[in-house]
């Protein structure tokens, strides 16, 4: 059988049509590419508290400016250190460098953030007449600082990183909120919610729209992808979880996803391995994976559709270099060569060599030939 060869025209119209799609793929950063579920030759790699205590430079900077909120909110200070892992290990993704309270001042919520403790909620919400008292997020007034530092992350990164956004989910707002500070035991929240429920679940209501409004905001001010710290959701049981965590996280992705179905958004849950399956109901793009989980069994349980991000213990970075190239090696097998970021289950911790924190970037970004000659 002779198959009739395409007509000249034909064949350079499919050129053109090859060549227009390498054009822009060229010019959409992995990261990018990762969270649209393409398949690639490695996966983009950064890391969860990139900028922060581990770096000479970070910690010179906060002997300049030792008050977080200043570090933050004053724009300059903010671009700085956003940038400074960007400019020691080019990562493919650059993250706003900013607090999950940082909007609740906006609310009504007045905070701050103890060096070393954590944040701060001057008045808990406990009332019925405080969670009446809380007003609607207007971020362009409340936090004016944002956008020029993400303005100024997209102009100085271009199409060579991601810039992300990210917010806190309602119920680790709401938990920081009611219990007015980090807690060990959430008694005061989990009395709350199992004892008089109702206040708190207006108060996750207010917090989700809030945050809806907020990670808009990021996006439309320059974030390429945001994600979304749930950090306390873990501590909650599943059946808890249904109640009054994933209603709250689809609320807020569902407000973002009707005003903006582009962007991709990710979930993070600290000690996340009892609710995995739940947190893909949430409506992320990605789900944030923790060390609890084996990669490969967290690839089989949220199915192959949902993408992931992770999910390396970050004490591995307290390892030898062999170490830390053969645990980044394995969990980039077991996620496989699609919709797959390389991360850490969590932060990187505060005392973690920074020569080893290089040494994950630049073997993360050799990976592929790695791979080729350890197969």
């Amino acid at each position: 059988m002779h198959t009739k060869p395409d007509p000249p025209g034909d064949k350079l119209t499919n050129e053109f049509k090859i060549l227009v799609k390498e054009v822009e793929m060229a010019g959409v950063p992995l990261l990018l590419r990762a969270a649209r579920g393409e398949t690639l030759d490695r996966p983009p790699v950064w890391m969860m508290r990139q900028a922060g205590r581990y770096m000479k430079a970070y910690r010179d900077l906060r002997d300049k400016y030792p008050s977080f909120r200043e570090r933050s909110e004053i724009p300059e200070v903010a671009i700085e250190v956003s940038l400074q892992p960007w400019r020691a290990f080019q990562p493919d993704g650059v993250i706003l460098f900013s607090d999950i309270v940082t909007p609740l001042p906006g609310l009504g919520i007045d905070m701050d953030i103890a060096e070393g403790k954590g944040p701060i909620i001057e008045a808990p919400i406990r009332t019925q007449a405080q969670v009446n008292n809380l007003r609607p997020l207007v971020p362009e007034e409340s936090l004016p600082f944002i956008k020029p530092i993400l303005k100024a992350l997209r102009d100085e990164v271009g199409t060579r990183s991601t810039v992300l956004g990210f917010v806190g989910a309602p119920w680790t707002l709401a938990a920081y909120s009611v219990e007015g500070k980090g807690s060990k035991t959430y008694s005061v929240i989990k009395n709350m919610a199992f004892s008089d429920p109702t206040i708190l679940h207006q108060l996750l209501g207010k917090l989700a729209d809030a945050i809806a409004v907020y990670t808009r905001y990021q996006i439309d001010c320059g974030a390429q992808v945001v994600q979304m710290f749930d950090s306390w959701a873990g501590q909650l049981s599943p059946q808890d979880y249904d109640t009054f965590a994933l209603p709250y996280q689809q609320r807020v992705f569902r407000q973002v996803k009707e005003t903006h179905p582009d962007t991709p958004l990710i979930l993070l849950v600290s000690g996340s391995a009892g609710v995995l399956e739940r947190m893909a109901k949430s409506g992320a793009d990605i789900v944030s994976v923790d060390w609890s989980v084996d990669m490969a069994d967290a690839r089989s349980r949220l199915g192959k559709d949902m993408k992931v991000q992770g999910n390396i213990d970050p004490g591995v970075l307290f390892g030898s270099k062999a170490f830390i190239r053969d645990r980044i090696l394995d969990t980039i097998r077991k996620a496989g060569n699609r919709g797959h970021i390389l991360n850490l289950g969590h932060g990187i911790l505060p005392l973690t060599p920074e020569e080893n924190a290089a040494f994950f970037f630049e073997t993360a970004k050799q990976v592929d030939q790695l791979l080729a000659t350890s197969c």
